[in-house]
């Protein structure tokens, strides 16, 4: 194997290890910021060892191995740590031959890790673009780079933003486990806000030319995956898995030739992923079996799912939608979903209806920059032939959004309400 190939391997490796290295390493040392220093030191020594020794066998358990070794030594620095350094040490001393023949831990104790590193990196003490930054860099295996570029923000920003979130747990002495009762509630519905946040950037992008940044979308996914595998009992973690792999599945058709953006009623629904609907079709299901009742995730997924059911724009059941958004804007009431549930009303029961919703939703602060309010408005008065004032409204929402694609199609219907106007 060429020096090349053993790094192209290690990065490998590194992408699956090492969620499970540092969560591993937290419950140990009970500081995330210490577990992945650690854990990036283990990096470091296989980028300089394994070169010529070739890759081990079972490279997590060295890598596991080798970062126990790297905390024993950061703590016997630190006398202020000395008893925290005997209570490794002896934990050390007692797996080291297991780690190295097989896992540095069961199945059990790395799900249950796992499960605990997820909560911390996405604790409510941290603001929210720290929790999502956290928690890329920590359990997708995203580098400050990568994230910094998903993102379209300074490489700097991304860094702080890491460095002060874990300062704050470590502060904070936030405990490494899985809360319980209230607690846990809280604690999940802002894990699930993280990776949601983390696949919509990616579904569709803020800012920047590209529509649709596949690569947060998968990370997304991989989370949700890995979340439903860790918690299967809790229906919304399985409700937005269902979401997001229904969503994911249309991820070809929504982007043209050229990059263009398409919108969903004019998708090439044999470019949508049927393996993808499947599973957001299973997952759903797994949903029901659990409670009946649907929680927000799973509302909008069951949407997700009405779209996906049928063949053609035209066979879209509308009025399912609708009765579905007022069950969502029941449970977890907001001005986009009464935007969204608006376009569901324009189309199951004429544009004039659509527009009243809309239209009493005009004066909402927190809708005031949201593009997709001029849009939808423009949308429902082309329906209704109000070409001069539709043109005004996508011109608006073009102004608004910081995404080039989406100011391409805005722009895009606004030159077409002209020439219908020219036309008359």
């Amino acid at each position: 194997m060429t020096g090349a190939d053993t790094h192209r391997a290690i990065d490998a490796v590194w992408r699956i290890e090492s969620p499970k290295l540092i969560a591993g390493l937290t419950r140990i040392v009970r500081d995330v910021g210490l577990a992945e220093d650690v854990a990036q030191d283990a990096l470091v020594a296989a980028l300089e060892q394994w070169p010529e020794s070739g890759v081990p066998d079972k490279p997590g358990a060295w890598l596991m191995t080798t970062a126990k070794h790297r905390a024993i030594d950061r703590l016997r620095r630190n006398e202020r740590l000395e008893r925290k350094h005997e209570e490794l040490g002896r934990e050390t001393l007692a797996q080291q031959e297991m780690a190295m023949s097989e896992h540095s831990s069961s199945a059990d104790d790395l799900g249950d890790d796992l499960l605990r590193l997820i909560f911390i990196s996405c604790h409510p003490i941290l603001a929210p673009e720290a929790r999502v930054a956290l928690t890329l860099r920590l359990l997708a295996s995203l580098t400050t780079e990568e994230i910094a570029r998903a993102f379209l923000v300074p490489v700097s920003t991304i860094a702080q933003r890491i460095v002060r979130a874990k300062r704050t747990l470590t502060e904070a002495r936030v405990p490494f486990e899985v809360p319980s009762g209230p607690e846990l509630d809280a604690r999940l519905s802002s894990v699930l806000q993280v990776i949601y946040l983390v696949f919509n950037e990616g579904y569709s992008a803020t800012a920047g030319d590209d529509l649709i940044r596949a690569g947060l979308c998968e990370d997304a996914l991989r989370l949700g995956r890995i979340l439903a595998w860790l918690a299967p009992k809790e229906p919304e973690v399985h409700g937005l898995v269902a979401l997001m792999e229904i969503q994911a599945s249309r991820s070809r058709a929504r982007v043209g030739p050229s990059g263009e953006m398409v919108l969903l009623l004019d998708q090439d629904r044999g470019r949508w992923d049927q393996l993808l609907i499947r599973r957001g079709f299973a997952a759903l299901e797994r949903v029901e079996k659990i409670d009946g009742a649907l929680g927000p995730y799973a509302l909008q997924a069951a949407i997700a799912a009405c779209h996906a059911r049928a063949r053609t724009a035209a066979e879209t059941d509308w009025a399912r939608i609708v009765a579905l958004y007022d069950a969502l804007a029941e449970l977890a009431p907001s001005p986009v979903v009464e935007l969204n549930r608006a376009v569901a009303v324009g189309m199951a029961f004429g544009p004039a209806a659509g527009l009243a919703l809309v239209d009493a939703l005009t004066a909402e602060p927190s809708l005031r920059t949201y593009h997709f309010l001029p849009s939808v408005r423009g949308d429902l008065l082309v329906k209704l032939g109000r070409s001069d004032e539709a043109r005004a409204e996508f011109e608006r929402a073009a102004a608004l959004t910081q995404n080039a694609r989406e100011r391409e199609l805005l722009l895009g219907r606004a030159a077409a309400c002209s020439r219908r106007e020219t036309l008359s």
